[in-house]
């Protein structure tokens, strides 16, 4: 059984693929937001792994975007869906 989590609440070294990209509401700034994620890698099917917590709030995150390393913003993070893999899951 898989694990389906908002990335905002990914744990120290979890890893899954990106299901579903989806910034909230209907406005200009919901748009901006979705192009900047698609333009740092952050796309459905896209691997990610939580490789670090900033020590503020656990703000930003550190991530391994398939080969290249991203942080994010927690609240940015939590307008993407991932699929934790099996192991990460337990």
């Amino acid at each position: 059984m898989s694990t389906v989590i908002s990335l905002s609440d990914a744990r120290l070294g979890d890893r899954g693929v990106i299901t579903r990209v989806k910034p909230g509401g209907t406005d200009a700034h919901a748009a901006e937001l979705e192009r900047r994620l698609l333009e740092l890698g952050l796309i459905e099917g896209a691997r990610v792994q939580l490789l670090h917590n900033g020590l503020f709030g656990r703000d930003p995150m550190a991530l391994q975007v398939d080969d290249m390393r991203v942080a994010l913003r927690r609240h940015e993070a939590a307008n993407l869906t991932v699929e934790l893999f099996a192991e990460a899951a337990e």
